[in-house]
Protein backbone atom coordinates (compact mmCIF):
# COMPACT_ATOMS: atom_id res chain seq x y z
CA UNK A 1 0.00 0.00 0.00
CA UNK A 2 1.04 3.16 -0.87
CA UNK A 3 0.35 6.45 0.92
CA UNK A 4 -0.07 10.48 -0.33
CA UNK A 5 0.48 12.78 2.27
CA UNK A 6 -0.38 16.46 1.20
CA UNK A 7 1.69 18.74 3.34
CA UNK A 8 -0.22 21.25 5.18
CA UNK A 9 2.76 23.65 4.94
CA UNK A 10 1.69 24.81 1.51
CA UNK A 11 -2.23 24.90 2.10
CA UNK A 12 -3.51 28.60 1.82
CA UNK A 13 -3.95 29.14 5.77
CA UNK A 14 -7.10 31.37 4.92
CA UNK A 15 -9.34 28.61 4.26
CA UNK A 16 -7.38 25.64 5.43
CA UNK A 17 -10.21 23.50 6.66
CA UNK A 18 -11.24 23.73 2.96
CA UNK A 19 -7.89 23.02 1.57
CA UNK A 20 -8.06 19.83 4.16
CA UNK A 21 -11.62 18.99 2.85
CA UNK A 22 -10.02 19.46 -0.72
CA UNK A 23 -7.39 17.34 -0.72
CA UNK A 24 -9.34 14.21 1.35
CA UNK A 25 -12.06 14.22 -1.53
CA UNK A 26 -9.20 14.40 -4.07
CA UNK A 27 -7.93 11.06 -3.06
CA UNK A 28 -5.01 11.91 -0.14
CA UNK A 29 -4.16 9.29 1.93
CA UNK A 30 -2.87 11.28 4.93
CA UNK A 31 -2.30 14.84 6.14
CA UNK A 32 1.21 15.75 6.95
CA UNK A 33 1.66 18.51 9.13
CA UNK A 34 5.13 19.99 9.39
CA UNK A 35 6.25 21.60 12.78
CA UNK A 36 8.85 24.03 12.80
CA UNK A 37 10.55 26.10 16.07
CA UNK A 38 12.78 29.05 14.35
CA UNK A 39 15.34 27.31 16.10
CA UNK A 40 16.06 23.37 14.42
CA UNK A 41 15.20 25.06 11.40
CA UNK A 42 14.69 28.82 10.20
CA UNK A 43 11.12 28.81 10.11
CA UNK A 44 8.19 29.03 12.13
CA UNK A 45 5.02 27.09 11.76
CA UNK A 46 2.11 25.99 13.97
CA UNK A 47 1.80 24.06 17.00
CA UNK A 48 -0.63 21.38 18.67
CA UNK A 49 -3.86 23.74 18.25
CA UNK A 50 -3.22 23.86 14.31
CA UNK A 51 -3.44 19.93 14.67
CA UNK A 52 -6.44 19.81 16.78
CA UNK A 53 -8.14 21.84 14.26
CA UNK A 54 -7.52 19.98 11.49
CA UNK A 55 -8.57 16.42 13.55
CA UNK A 56 -11.96 17.68 13.46
CA UNK A 57 -12.52 17.96 9.86
CA UNK A 58 -10.87 14.88 8.69
CA UNK A 59 -10.53 11.58 9.31
CA UNK A 60 -7.50 11.18 7.43
CA UNK A 61 -4.32 9.98 9.55
CA UNK A 62 -2.37 13.09 10.94
CA UNK A 63 1.32 12.71 10.44
CA UNK A 64 3.12 14.94 12.63
CA UNK A 65 6.99 15.86 11.69
CA UNK A 66 8.46 17.91 14.57
CA UNK A 67 11.45 19.90 13.42
CA UNK A 68 11.84 21.08 16.24
CA UNK A 69 14.40 21.55 19.48
CA UNK A 70 13.74 19.25 22.51
CA UNK A 71 10.42 17.60 20.64
CA UNK A 72 9.86 15.52 23.65
CA UNK A 73 8.24 18.32 25.96
CA UNK A 74 5.90 18.46 22.76
CA UNK A 75 5.12 14.82 22.26
CA UNK A 76 2.10 14.83 24.38
CA UNK A 77 0.36 17.61 23.41
CA UNK A 78 0.40 16.72 19.90
CA UNK A 79 -0.56 13.15 20.54
CA UNK A 80 -3.83 14.51 22.40
CA UNK A 81 -4.71 16.74 19.81
CA UNK A 82 -5.07 13.96 17.29
CA UNK A 83 -1.63 12.85 15.56
CA UNK A 84 -2.15 9.65 14.76
CA UNK A 85 1.89 9.51 13.65
CA UNK A 86 4.51 12.11 15.20
CA UNK A 87 7.75 11.60 13.77
CA UNK A 88 11.24 13.26 15.83
CA UNK A 89 14.41 14.14 14.11
CA UNK A 90 17.36 12.19 15.25
CA UNK A 91 19.40 15.55 14.69
CA UNK A 92 17.71 16.91 17.78
CA UNK A 93 16.78 13.77 20.29
CA UNK A 94 19.50 13.70 22.80
CA UNK A 95 17.81 10.46 23.84
CA UNK A 96 16.28 8.77 21.21
CA UNK A 97 14.44 5.91 22.18
CA UNK A 98 13.06 7.90 24.80
CA UNK A 99 11.55 9.78 22.31
CA UNK A 100 10.24 7.09 20.28
CA UNK A 101 9.08 5.63 23.18
CA UNK A 102 7.29 8.37 24.28
CA UNK A 103 5.77 8.52 21.63
CA UNK A 104 4.32 4.97 21.66
CA UNK A 105 2.69 5.54 25.33
CA UNK A 106 0.67 8.79 24.24
CA UNK A 107 -0.71 6.22 21.56
CA UNK A 108 0.60 7.44 18.46
CA UNK A 109 2.92 5.32 15.99
CA UNK A 110 6.53 7.02 16.16
CA UNK A 111 8.84 7.52 12.80
CA UNK A 112 12.04 8.76 13.17
CA UNK A 113 13.49 11.25 10.66
CA UNK A 114 16.69 12.14 9.30
CA UNK A 115 18.29 15.10 7.45
CA UNK A 116 19.79 15.13 3.80
CA UNK A 117 23.20 14.84 5.45
CA UNK A 118 23.15 12.57 8.09
CA UNK A 119 24.27 8.89 7.66
CA UNK A 120 21.41 6.00 7.74
CA UNK A 121 23.63 4.33 10.70
CA UNK A 122 22.00 6.83 13.05
CA UNK A 123 19.03 4.88 12.88
CA UNK A 124 20.27 1.72 12.82
CA UNK A 125 19.80 0.29 16.48
CA UNK A 126 16.47 2.47 16.39
CA UNK A 127 14.51 0.68 12.85
CA UNK A 128 12.71 -2.11 15.52
CA UNK A 129 11.25 0.06 17.36
CA UNK A 130 10.03 2.93 15.17
CA UNK A 131 6.66 2.31 12.49
CA UNK A 132 8.40 4.64 9.60
CA UNK A 133 11.58 6.83 8.71
CA UNK A 134 11.43 9.32 6.81
CA UNK A 135 14.29 10.81 4.58
CA UNK A 136 14.46 14.16 3.77
CA UNK A 137 15.29 14.65 0.36
CA UNK A 138 15.83 18.78 0.76
CA UNK A 139 17.04 20.57 3.49
CA UNK A 140 14.01 21.16 5.83
CA UNK A 141 12.77 24.81 6.55
CA UNK A 142 10.92 26.23 3.75
CA UNK A 143 8.76 24.37 1.04
CA UNK A 144 9.23 24.24 -2.49
CA UNK A 145 12.93 23.35 -2.45
CA UNK A 146 14.30 21.69 -5.27
CA UNK A 147 14.70 17.46 -5.10
CA UNK A 148 18.49 16.12 -3.63
CA UNK A 149 19.02 13.10 -6.51
CA UNK A 150 21.56 11.45 -3.89
CA UNK A 151 18.03 10.74 -1.64
CA UNK A 152 17.23 7.50 -3.72
CA UNK A 153 20.38 5.75 -2.88
CA UNK A 154 19.68 6.62 0.35
CA UNK A 155 16.59 5.34 0.40
CA UNK A 156 17.54 2.06 -1.67
CA UNK A 157 20.26 0.88 1.40
CA UNK A 158 17.27 1.97 3.96
CA UNK A 159 15.51 -0.57 2.34
CA UNK A 160 18.41 -3.19 2.35
CA UNK A 161 18.54 -2.06 6.12
CA UNK A 162 15.07 -3.10 6.80
CA UNK A 163 15.05 -6.48 5.31
CA UNK A 164 18.46 -7.33 6.78
CA UNK A 165 16.60 -6.76 9.83
CA UNK A 166 13.50 -8.72 8.47
CA UNK A 167 11.03 -5.17 9.35
CA UNK A 168 8.23 -3.94 8.09
CA UNK A 169 8.08 -0.80 8.92
CA UNK A 170 7.12 2.14 6.42
CA UNK A 171 9.58 4.27 4.67
CA UNK A 172 8.42 8.08 3.86
CA UNK A 173 9.86 11.07 1.84
CA UNK A 174 9.76 14.79 2.16
CA UNK A 175 10.71 17.51 -0.43
CA UNK A 176 11.02 18.26 -3.88
CA UNK A 177 7.95 15.33 -4.60
CA UNK A 178 6.64 16.22 -7.74
CA UNK A 179 5.37 15.09 -11.17
CA UNK A 180 9.09 15.19 -12.75
CA UNK A 181 10.57 13.23 -9.40
CA UNK A 182 7.66 10.63 -8.17
CA UNK A 183 8.56 8.04 -10.38
CA UNK A 184 12.14 7.96 -9.64
CA UNK A 185 11.20 8.06 -5.85
CA UNK A 186 8.42 5.48 -6.05
CA UNK A 187 11.21 2.84 -8.03
CA UNK A 188 13.52 3.52 -4.86
CA UNK A 189 11.04 1.79 -2.41
CA UNK A 190 8.70 4.54 -0.99
CA UNK A 191 5.65 3.38 1.15
CA UNK A 192 4.75 7.33 1.88
CA UNK A 193 5.02 10.43 -0.43
CA UNK A 194 4.82 13.58 1.40
CA UNK A 195 3.64 16.67 -1.18
CA UNK A 196 3.39 20.29 -0.83
CA UNK A 197 3.07 22.59 -2.99
CA UNK A 198 3.08 20.13 -5.97
CA UNK A 199 -0.31 19.49 -4.94
CA UNK A 200 -1.91 22.87 -3.32
CA UNK A 201 -0.02 24.43 -5.69
CA UNK A 202 -1.25 22.30 -8.78
CA UNK A 203 -4.79 23.55 -10.41
CA UNK A 204 -6.67 20.71 -9.50
CA UNK A 205 -6.26 18.73 -6.32
CA UNK A 206 -7.46 15.26 -8.06
CA UNK A 207 -5.97 15.67 -11.23
CA UNK A 208 -2.82 15.89 -9.28
CA UNK A 209 -3.28 13.09 -7.07
CA UNK A 210 -4.22 10.87 -9.30
CA UNK A 211 -1.00 11.58 -11.93
CA UNK A 212 0.99 10.96 -8.67
CA UNK A 213 -0.82 7.20 -8.29
CA UNK A 214 -0.80 6.33 -11.62
CA UNK A 215 3.24 6.93 -11.83
CA UNK A 216 3.65 5.47 -8.63
CA UNK A 217 1.81 2.42 -9.67
CA UNK A 218 3.47 2.51 -12.86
Amino acid sequence: MKFIAPSILSADFSRLGEEVKAVEAAGADWIHADIMDGHFVPNITFGPMIVEAVRRITSLPIDVHLMIENPEDYVKAFAEAGAEYISVQVESCVHLNRSVQMIREYGAKPGVVLNPSTPLQSVDWILEYVDYVLVMSVNPGFGGQAFIANSLDKIRELRRMIRAKNLSILVEIDGGVNEKTISAIADAGVDIFVAGSAIFGSRNYKDTIDDFRKKIED
